[in-house]
């Protein structure tokens, strides 16, 4: 048996023939990290800081015939929101305002987060756009899709050979 020399840092060789930077390779995980998490929560910029946006809940409840979609909307009034409804997705915007004035004399501290907001719900089924109802009550939009014809008739039959 021959004794064979073995070189731990071969792969690397390979991998990064001009050297390994390790500062450079943590610098593009925070870059992906920041685009990530950018994604799930949006964030704005007041008064010259950074703070989250408001973002709406979402629950949908999915039957034979229609698809029921509810928003938490906890301080919008009707003329704040924009509801477009397509085959495919329901989109819905809006702003969230802030009502505090800015005082001279004190500080305001406020955990509510203000701002533009944009949702897109992608529908699991086609939706009959011209029969959609809503409702807002108590800060809770809900939204009543019909699905369509086709995609409640959709079922095939499947043979066994």
């Amino acid at each position: 048996m021959s004794i064979v020399l073995r070189d731990p840092f071969r792969s690397f060789e390979r991998m990064y023939p001009l050297g390994w930077e390790p500062f450079q390779e943590l610098e593009s995980w925070r870059r992906e990290m920041d685009r990530m998490f950018g994604q799930l929560m949006p964030i704005s910029k007041r008064d010259g800081e950074k703070s989250l946006t408001f973002m709406p809940s979402a629950e949908m409840d999915e039957t034979d015939q229609e698809i029921h979609l509810k928003f938490e909307l906890p301080g919008l009034d009707t003329k704040d929101l924009d509801i477009e409804v397509t085959k495919d997705a329901v989109y819905i915007r809006g702003e969230r305002k802030t009502e505090i004035e800015a005082e001279s004399e004190g500080t305001v501290r406020s955990e509510f987060h203000y701002g533009k907001f944009e949702r897109v719900i992608p529908m699991p089924s086609s939706i009959k756009t011209d029969n959609v109802q809503a409702e807002f009550k108590n800060g809770v939009l809900s939204l009543t899709l019909s699905k369509s014809e086709e995609d409640m008739k959709k079922s095939v039959k499947v043979e066994i050979s």
